[in-house]
């Protein structure tokens, strides 16, 4: 494959491991954090349609793309681009991807912290007491500068020390095990919370769709969202499937990567909204949503103490092995040429992450009054990264693959080891040649006004 798949890391060493890691890489914050507030903030049971539509049509045909390219070229994201498209601008979608992981880098180590704090204060059984108001106590986290910066370096220093490692054996065999961990422990959360008085009315919010509450802007968070929860745009499973072995189907892969997702934000919504409506919180409350209410429902709960703290555990590892997948694109690119050391460069992006999340850290303290088009520091990253940016990788893969790729390669990756695979392609083809990126240029559209 040449000197780049050489000198990073050992193939996947079986297709549960990809498609586990893969999951771990699409199924962290994406799905359990995000999704539950952009939901609530959004509408509810509509979003949560416009969101399973968006990700069957343009999520799946998108993950099924990167996976093409990254196993077609067996090479990381840039020299993926240099290798199929060689002396033209297209690896600049790579470089895109790269510069976009650094920024979602920036704000998801914030939250990263976040979670990490809350699971060292949960083992020591600080999070859940008698009487505590859980908005309050995420109000004081977040508030301060030392806690957050301190769960922000903590967050970061564990990433740049499994990925400076090479994190194959080490990610690939724990995703086997912690991932459906964090399946049970989330249906015993589902349980519990359906259980609670007024539960009805937070699964009816979720789950009825009510067309009335959706806005421009909710549609392109909608769109945003299935490429954030799959890792897709910024080219990480074109990463991610260079590793991977020639013996294994993409499109069944990436079609359990999709199931395993939705399944997640299924349950992330029947955990989070029947407790939100039970306690009378605010479903539009925003990040800290999911901080709010989990201490609140495992309060509930027989050792409710012990619950939590196992369940935060798990939400890290999950948070963690989609944030390794980020580090890992920048550190397979810088490292590509053989000429650098893993190690170094690895150090070297972390500490440069930790410096550039230090004003989102911050935008809810200190830097608080700082504003970028009316949203904090770390609001704006998000919105920039998740709803603009995200897109655009896909829109410009989406025609990268179509327009300029080998279509005999394409359609071998795509229908290798799947005889079912063969009557999918047209149909994949099309979406991807109209379906996608005319979805992606009509909601921009939309939410500039300019088409309504």
């Amino acid at each position: 494959m040449g000197e780049a798949v050489d000198q990073r890391k050992e193939q996947w060493s079986s297709k549960l491991g990809f498609i586990m890691s893969s999951a771990g890489a699409a199924i962290g914050l994406g799905a359990i954090w995000k999704f539950p507030y952009v939901t609530g903030m959004s509408g509810g049971g509509a979003f949560f349609l416009l969101f399973v539509v968006f990700t069957i049509l343009i999520g799946l045909p998108m993950l099924i793309s990167e996976f093409i390219i990254g196993r077609g070229s067996g090479k990381e994201a840039i020299s993926a681009y240099k290798q199929l498209a060689p002396a033209s601008a297209w690896p600049w979608i790579g470089r895109l991807g790269v510069a976009g992981c650094f920024l979602l880098l920036s704000f998801y180590s914030v939250v990263g912290g976040w979670v990490f704090v809350y699971s060292g204060l949960s083992v020591t059984g600080k999070i859940i007491s008698e009487g505590a108001s859980y908005s309050e106590q995420f109000g004081s986290i977040v508030g301060s500068p030392i806690t957050t910066l301190i769960g922000l370096l903590l967050f970061t220093i564990v990433n740049v020390w499994v990925v400076s490692s090479g994190i194959q054996n080490g990610i690939e065999k724990a995703n086997k095990y912690m991932m459906p961990l964090l399946f049970i422990f989330f249906i015993i959360l589902v349980v519990r919370s359906l259980t609670l008085n007024g539960a009805m009315e937070g699964v009816s919010f979720f789950l009825k769709p009510d067309f009335s509450s959706i806005t421009r802007e909710s549609v392109l968070y909608a769109l945003g969202q299935s490429f954030f929860s799959l890792a897709v745009g910024f080219s990480c499973m074109v990463t991610y499937s260079s590793y991977l072995k020639k013996d294994v189907s993409l499109t069944s892969s990436a079609t359990s990567v999709v199931g395993m997702n939705i399944f997640v934000s299924l349950l992330a919504g029947l955990a989070i909204f029947p407790a939100v409506f039970a306690f009378g919180q605010e479903p539009a409350a925003g990040p800290e949503l999911l901080f709010i209410v989990l201490p609140a429902v495992f309060s509930q709960l027989p050792l409710g103490q012990v619950f939590l703290a196992l369940f935060l555990i798990l939400f890290l590892f999950a948070t963690l092995t989609s944030s390794f997948s980020l580090y890992e694109i920048i550190v397979a690119a810088m490292t590509a040429s053989g000429k650098r050391s893993r190690k170094m460069v690895t150090w070297l992006i972390g500490i440069v992450v930790f410096v550039a999340a230090i004003p989102s850290a911050l935008s809810s303290s200190t830097l608080s009054g700082v504003l970028l088009f009316d949203k904090s520091i770390f609001d704006a990253t998000d919105f920039l990264v998740s709803n603009i940016l995200l897109p655009s990788g896909s829109l410009l893969i989406a025609i990268f693959i179509i327009r300029r790729m080998d279509q005999v390669l394409v359609r071998e990756e795509f229908t290798l080891m799947s005889q079912k695979s063969q009557g999918y392609y047209p149909l994949w083809n099309f979406l991807m040649k109209w379906i996608v990126p005319l979805t992606i240029v009509v909601v921009f559209l939309n939410t500039l006004g300019i088409v309504r």
